[in-house]
């Protein structure tokens, strides 16, 4: 997957996390992140691989947004791999 087409999936999950509320929330308070800072930070590669990380480490979550949007988990770990090759 190229860096690119991992930073739309990143836009992706954020826009479906934002649909959630209790999901959204639940982001905010794990990342540190401010609401405010959401549109702000929304096309940075750093905010799609913590939405990434985040939806991979709450499997409800994870199952939630890959039914909805028809991804497959596995397009979410190479995402994470494209986004950070070094981790």
């Amino acid at each position: 997957m190229s860096p690119e087409r991992a930073e739309i999936l990143g836009l992706e999950a954020l826009s479906w996390l934002v649909s959630e509320p209790a999901g959204i929330e639940r982001f905010l308070v794990a990342s540190g992140v401010e609401a405010a800072d959401l549109r702000e930070a929304a096309g940075s590669p750093g905010l799609a691989v913590a939405i990434i990380d985040f939806l991979l480490a709450h499997e409800d979550l994870l199952l939630n947004f890959c039914e909805s949007s028809g991804t497959a988990a596995a397009s979410l770990h190479s995402a994470r791999r494209a986004l950070d090759p070094e981790s």
